[in-house]
């Protein structure tokens, strides 16, 4: 799914593969109380538990807050209301992807077709 998240462009997210939930909450400056919350409603956001139960957060899922932020506190959605934009476009973009795809099949086959005349 090619969502585009909404990452401030003062905001530098660690090339890293895992966050936990205090990095999460300075990055985003979101209570880790609301990250928990946000987890139950917004099922996208699947941080990764360890065997003592603390969670690893992704960078996708850090993106996915700061748009959910975003969504909530500038936008003024409701949960719901930033439930339905997030189904939208997640569905927007993997038509896009379905689409670029089915764009790069037709132009191989178009350059196959024009080599195979050539020699």
């Amino acid at each position: 799914m090619a969502t585009h998240y909404t990452v401030p462009s003062n905001v530098i997210i660690p090339d890293k593969l895992y966050f936990r939930i205090g990095e999460v909450s300075s990055l985003t400056e979101v209570e880790s109380y609301v990250l928990r919350f946000w987890e139950t409603e917004f099922p996208s956001i699947n941080p990764k538990r360890t065997d003592s139960g603390q969670r690893l957060y992704r960078k996708k899922d850090v993106e996915l807050i700061f748009t959910i932020k975003h969504l909530l506190y500038e936008k003024k959605f409701t949960i719901q209301g930033a439930k339905q934009y997030l189904r939208t476009e997640g569905k927007r973009g993997a038509e896009q992807n379905r689409a670029s795809a089915l764009d790069i099949d037709e132009i191989k086959a178009e350059l196959q077709a024009i080599r195979d005349l050539l020699g």
